[in-house]
């Protein structure tokens, strides 16, 4: 485990301060609880607990992947699993609510993404457009095509 700070202040005694580093093998660490302390005052007892694990070999081998892999996956769990998965954390928060994701369920739940279902998701929303009803979306496009229609001939 390595532990780097920088020390950045305004106060002109501490301008000329080189950067510290503390450097302790796993079990180590797991042993100093001062550096514990001082690791969790800086980035909190979430990263502590984090590094603690990773030094006692407990690997999360989910937050190992890329969103894009990640993305490919969540897209065939079911939508009750999406909704708790993205409840778990942040990072899956975020990948759940993402067009990328929605896009995918999108094109797995519909035979044929037309252009203009395209238009109108990039619009509205992929997941909007997922949860929207088909009578709402054929709305919808006719008042999307009827708007584009109107500003072409205004700009003729």
């Amino acid at each position: 485990v390595t532990f780097r700070w920088w020390k950045i202040s305004l106060r002109s005694e501490y301008r000329s301060t080189k950067p510290g580093e503390i450097k302790e093998t796993h079990e180590d660490f797991l042993e100093n609880s001062h550096l514990q302390v001082q690791i969790a005052v800086v980035f909190g007892a979430k990263i502590v607990e984090y590094v603690f694990n990773l030094c006692e070999g407990k690997l999360d081998f989910l937050e190992r992947l890329s969103d894009n892999l990640l993305l490919r996956i969540i897209s065939y769990l079911d939508l009750e699993d999406v909704a708790r998965l993205s409840q778990t954390s942040r990072r899956f928060a975020k990948l759940c609510m993402s067009d990328k994701l929605w896009e995918q369920i999108v094109h797995l739940a519909c035979d044929n993404v037309t252009p203009d279902m395209r238009a109108l998701a990039e619009d509205i929303g992929w997941r909007q457009m997922f949860f929207t009803n088909k009578l709402q979306l054929q709305r919808q496009l006719r008042k999307r095509k009827q708007k584009h229609g109107n500003q072409i001939e205004e700009q003729l």
